[in-house]
């Protein structure tokens, strides 16, 4: 049997009956992506001990720090690049700055941090994205691509519809993508797929 494929939309749906239904907070949601993501990263780039994890503002973005702190706390080297105003940042990321900040894990704003890297997690931007990615959030991107070092997304590549796999402008093009509960659209198509390389589902989520 194939495998369910979801949009953005759907997926949306999925996660608010999950926390508003079910009643399982979203911090918890996260923190279990975060941990197939740790799974992930430790499992396929063992030797990886400079890992830069790219974080935008958002929930993809709080999941890019709690991964952050799961791989400090399992001894690898972790620098936090911080993309975006911090005045925008939702409240989930806020909650996982903190912590990250408990654990002095080192934060950045300076991209220069890629160049040294020996593996980048992608965690800029989540299902959500509807338009052209530009202006610093770009740059950036293209600065991910240039580096030499292997790329880890978190849920989708940044940059790629998750409904349709078409690049918004610029995209992240990683080598792994680990995605949550169910696949998405996108990663599916073959845009999506050369984006996203590898696609591991991490759909042992317990829930929806």
């Amino acid at each position: 049997m194939s495998e369910q494929v979801v949009t953005a939309t759907q997926m949306k749906a999925k996660d608010q009956f999950t926390i508003n239904q079910i009643g399982i907070p979203s911090l918890v949601l996260m923190e279990r992506a975060s941990l197939a993501v740790r799974d992930a990263v430790l499992s396929h780039y063992q030797n990886a001990n400079n890992i830069v994890v790219v974080a935008g503002q958002g929930n993809n973005g709080g999941d890019g720090l709690a991964i952050a702190r799961l791989l400090h706390i399992a001894g690898k080297g972790v620098t936090i690049l911080n993309i975006g105003n911090p005045a925008h940042a939702s409240s989930e990321h806020q909650t996982q700055a903190h912590i990250c900040d408990y654990y002095q894990i080192p934060v950045t704003a300076d991209p220069a941090a890629l160049k040294n890297a020996d593996l980048i997690v992608d965690a800029i931007f989540g299902i959500g994205i509807d338009r052209p990615v530009i202006g610093a959030y770009a740059t950036v991107i293209e600065q991910i691509n240039a580096a030499h070092a292997p790329v880890v997304a978190v849920d989708v590549p940044s940059g790629i519809n998750t409904d349709t796999g078409a690049v918004m402008g610029v995209a992240v093009k990683a080598n792994l993508t680990v995605t949550f509960a169910y696949n998405k659209a996108g990663l599916v198509t073959d845009h999506g797929k050369a984006f996203a390389g590898e696609v591991i589902v991490a759909n042992d989520m317990g829930t929806y």
